[in-house]
């Protein structure tokens, strides 16, 4: 535990000295923007998405400055997501990484823009990129059906706001796993999906690194639905128990504290097994898997 953590604090590190170069920042009032996309981006976070990139890369021998910017990419994706979530018209939060959220440092719309611009930037940045062009048409393919509005994060986002009740929903488990599987599960599989596409993988490599992400990504939630409910909100950097407080469907709500954590060391042991093709070479992703479930934060 402790090593893939230090192992995941040094990456991050490194990861952000790049990361901060991206922002050249413009001259006029347009820099307001750019100030509340860098600031929301740099505000903290784990990096677990880039981390998973540049691990799932290596298994193919590909550096870790060669997987940088399709991290990047998702680091930028990622956050606006963060940024758009937190807006008073979503879950309307004032904490994120334990920093005013991005509305709150600036102001609503000035978030929005935020936003925006970091979305488009993620694909800018991976069309600037130094991957071959194949690869990249792949990468900006795969990353816009794992945000999109279809079947990817953007949709999981939508059945998350207007999900009824736990007392109203007839199928309340099966809801909560389709939204995780989009809202959550979708850019993790792209993490591992993006590592083995510069990593050319072959198609039984490529599975695996899917069915490792789709564990992953379930357990992932599950333990961001235990610490709202059981977490300190110090550690976890956001307002905790407002699921709870919402009558909101969790897993935690749906199966109870015990089952909930039942489930998520089985999908870990399942996440660990999926890696056994890459034998010794996958250990830090499968620390990485141990580490999701006894994080607390």
């Amino acid at each position: 535990m402790t090593d893939i953590l230090s192992e995941i604090k040094n990456f991050s590190l490194r990861f952000n000295q790049k990361l901060e170069k991206l922002f050249e920042m413009p001259k006029g009032n347009e820099k307001r923007t750019v100030e509340a996309m860098k600031y929301a981006v740099l505000n903290g976070g784990k990096r677990i998405r880039p981390f998973l990139v540049a691990k799932c890369a290596e298994l193919f021998n590909v550096s870790e400055d060669k997987a940088f910017m399709a991290g990047a990419s998702l680091e930028m994706l990622h956050t606006y997501s963060l940024i758009h979530d937190d807006l008073p018209a979503m879950d309307n939060d004032d904490l994120r990484r334990g920093k005013p959220t991005c509305h709150k440092a600036f102001d609503e719309a000035t978030a929005i823009l935020a936003g925006d611009g970091l979305l488009t930037f993620a694909f800018e940045l991976l069309a600037d990129s130094d991957y071959e062009n194949e690869k990249k048409i792949k990468l900006i393919k795969l990353l816009s059906n794992g945000a999109g509005a279809f079947e990817g994060m953007v949709a999981g986002q939508t059945l998350d706001l207007y999900a009824e009740s736990v007392k109203d929903c007839k199928e309340p488990l099966k809801l909560i796993e389709n939204i995780e599987k989009m809202k959550t599960g979708c850019l993790l599989k792209y993490a591992c999906e993006a590592g083995a596409v510069i990593g050319s993988a072959n198609d039984k490599e490529l599975e695996a690194l899917r069915v490792f992400a789709r564990k992953i990504g379930q357990t992932f939630q599950i333990s961001d639905d235990i610490l709202d409910a059981v977490g300190d909100e110090k550690k976890v950097g956001k307002t905790l128990k407002k699921d709870n407080s919402q009558n909101k469907l969790t897993f935690v709500s749906v199966l109870g504290l015990d089952q909930a954590r039942r489930i998520e060391e089985k999908l870990t042991a399942d996440a660990k097994e999926a890696l056994s093709i890459f034998g010794g070479k996958a250990q830090t992703l499968q620390n990485l898997a141990d580490f999701i479930i006894k994080r607390d934060f």
